[in-house]
C-alpha cells in the first residue's frame, strides 16, 4: 500500500480516537470490499455524508462511520450492501468492522480490518462481519 494513503489513514485514525477522547463520540472503523472497482465519486453516494470514506485500493474502502456505536454501524453496512446490489447487479461486496478502541495504533486497526475481511472471503454467505469472528 502507497506510504501517502497510509498516512492519511493514520491522521484519520487519530483524528477519530481525539474526537473520541476529546466530546466522547463513537465511532467505528470499516473495510469495505467490492470486485469491480468503484470510484470514491461512485461509492460517496451509497455512504453517509457524515462517514469518512478512502480508497486504499482498487478493491478495498476505509470507512468510518463517525459518530455511530458498531450496532449502527452494521445497520449502515447493511444499508450500503443493498444499494449497492441494486445498482451494480453485483453480490460481491462484503464489509469487515471494527469498533473503537484507542489503544490500538492506526495500522493494528487496518490488520484487523483486513483479520475480518480474510475470515468473510472464506465463507461465501457473509457480508458483513465484526471483531467478534476473529474470537470464534
Amino acid at each position: 500500500m502507497d506510504e501517502s494513503i497510509l498516512n492519511r489513514l493514520n491522521v484519520l485514525v487519530k483524528k477519530t480516537y481525539y474526537t473520541y477522547d476529546r466530546f466522547e463520540v463513537d465511532a467505528t472503523f470499516a473495510l469495505l470490499y467490492h470486485a469491480v472497482p468503484l470510484s470514491v465519486v461512485e461509492l460517496s453516494k451509497y455512504v453517509r455524508l457524515s462517514d469518512h470514506l478512502m480508497q486504499l485500493d482498487e478493491h478495498h474502502y476505509f470507512i468510518i462511520f463517525a459518530f455511530t456505536c458498531e450496532e449502527n454501524a452494521y445497520k449502515a453496512s447493511q444499508n450500503i450492501i443493498h444499494k449497492l446490489d441494486g445498482y451494480l447487479n453485483d453480490h460481491s461486496t462484503c464489509i469487515a468492522m471494527d469498533s473503537l478502541d484507542p489503544t490500538k495504533s492506526p495500522q493494528h486497526v487496518l490488520n484487523r480490518l483486513k483479520q475480518i475481511m480474510s475470515e468473510i472471503h472464506r465463507d461465501a454467505h457473509v457480508r458483513i462481519e465484526t471483531e467478534d469472528i476473529l474470537h470464534r
